[in-house]
């Protein structure tokens, strides 16, 4: 994975996917379809999507997924690996899945705010590819466990630890077969408009913003009860 090269996002990503909001930052300046608080009390923005393009996310290729395939609620998280809110968010992801083992929740890549990023996504891909969502998910947590920039090289290191050389790493995660899959999740997110990260899709409803395990929690059980994020 030629990691010193300029080309490297442009062959990776395409042209015209980059850019959105920065962000994550509670999805300020976005309004509310439904009267919903994050951790700390404040507003979460959120909206309605359409339904027969979030019917489109289970056929994506590349998704980390955790929790019972037959689950009948699933979270999707749209993140970047340098999105300083993300870090939070997985560690509620985490123990999200932890808690509530009825759950399924799906990875879904938004590289936007650097190519260390994008760099970092095909890796992830690349491991998920050779070995299964398990894998990869270890691997989410690790990399957002951490401090300084997530890039390429450092995200290899991480997996070096599952026994995969990184040459076969690079091999799959230079493949067409990831770019394809990562254009099309960063395609799916603007799609969505989800230009915050990290964002969500909880049955038809986008989340800006990451509003917490707690409110997730709540939101999550709501949309079981009475499928909307508040009843």
């Amino acid at each position: 994975m030629r990691f010193d090269r300029r080309h490297f996002l442009v062959t990776s990503l395409g042209a015209g996917l980059g850019a959105g909001l920065s962000g994550g930052a509670h999805g300020q300046g976005y309004g509310q379809t439904y009267k919903v608080d994050n951790d700390e009390g404040r507003p979460v923005a959120n909206m309605r999507l359409p339904g027969e393009i979030v019917g489109e996310i289970p056929g994506l290729k590349g998704v980390t997924y955790v929790g019972p395939a037959e689950a009948e609620t699933t979270l999707y998280e749209f993140f970047d690996y340098n999105c300083p809110y993300c870090r939070k968010a997985a560690a509620d992801m985490q123990s999200l899945a932890e808690s509530d083992p009825t759950l399924r929740i799906g990875l879904i890549n938004n590289p936007i705010l650097s190519p260390q990023s994008a760099q970092a996504a095909k890796v992830v891909l690349a491991v998920q590819r050779k070995l299964g969502s398990s894998a990869a998910w270890s691997l989410y947590g690790t990399l957002l466990a951490g401090r300084g920039t997530i890039d390429g090289p450092g995200a290899l290191k991480a997996a070096a630890k599952l026994g995969v050389p990184a040459a076969d790493l690079e091999a799959i995660g230079d493949s067409e077969e990831v770019r394809l899959a990562l254009k099309a999740q960063m395609r799916m997110a603007a799609d969505l408009g989800l230009s915050a990260t990290p964002s969500y899709v909880l049955g038809n409803t986008g989340l800006l913003g990451h509003p917490g395990a707690k409110s997730l929690a709540r939101m999550i059980a709501a949309t079981r009860r009475c499928d909307r994020i508040t009843c």
